[in-house]
């Protein structure tokens, strides 16, 4: 599994609250300053790319839901993180 970049990781824990969503959801979650939603559904690909997510498709509009829990890649990274501090 690899490792997320901070905007990465900050759209997923939204993805992870929504359990399904398209992008206009996920910005509709975020807080002002909202960033643009070209921004949002690039992050959203690349998630998909990683094997982060699944999209369906309805129409024109992609549905998104998360393929890795969240507790899986927090266990995930958190062994590492204990690892480089305590070994």
């Amino acid at each position: 599994m690899e490792k997320l970049t901070y905007q990465e990781e900050s759209i997923m824990l939204y993805i992870w609250q929504l359990k399904e969503c398209v992008v206009k959801d996920i910005l509709n979650k975020i807080k002002d300053p909202k960033p643009p939603y070209t921004t949002v559904a690039s992050i959203v690909r690349n998630l998909e790319q990683k094997g982060f997510l699944d999209s369906k498709k309805y129409g024109n509009v992609y549905v998104y839901s998360p393929k890795i829990k969240e507790d899986e890649y927090k266990k995930a990274f958190m062994s590492d993180v204990v690892k480089s501090y305590f070994e």
